[in-house]
């Protein structure tokens, strides 16, 4: 079966999230990526990172972020997120998620998520299992860019 390399979903902002300026609040956009990036792990992969973690006792810590805020998300507006897995090693993974309005003629904001996979009974860093190897090499989608800031010149060059 052919996986998708990249996921998608629709998330409307919310009164709750926004600034008094109607703006998304900058701290609330994480919020949105992941929720969407849980959401299409489960949807797309069948992957529940969740019921991973309490049957296993393993999942991923979030280790960094780098974010850009380009264009505002506003109050009761539609975005579409997309996300796609750019790099992983045998513990760690490299996540990067855009937000687009409705049409997606404006990218809104770009994200570079970093992930350690992790034991939740050792409280230490854990290998990847072959199977997740496996998995991640079949929904690889790497950027032409190693670092984040060439991402962002090349998307605008």
């Amino acid at each position: 079966m052919v996986l998708p390399k990249t996921v998608s979903s629709q998330a409307k902002i919310r009164f709750q999230d926004c600034d008094p300026f109607n703006h998304l609040n900058n701290g609330k956009y994480i919020d949105y990526f992941m929720n969407h990036r849980e959401d299409e792990l489960i949807n797309a992969y069948d992957l529940d990172i969740y019921k991973m973690a309490k049957t296993e006792g393993k999942s991923w810590v979030s280790t960094s972020n780098q974010i850009v805020y380009l264009k505002p998300a506003l109050l009761m507006e539609v975005v579409n997120i997309e996300s796609q897995l750019i790099y992983f090693d045998n513990s760690n993974l490299k996540v990067e998620m855009r937000m687009y309005n409705e049409d997606k003629s404006h990218l809104k904001s770009i994200i570079w998520c970093g992930f350690t996979h992790y034991s939740l009974l050792t409280q230490k860093r854990e290998i990847h299992s072959e199977d997740l190897m496996s998995f991640f090499g079949r929904v690889l989608h790497p950027t032409e860019n190693q670092t984040f800031d060439k991402r962002i010149q090349n998307l605008f060059a």
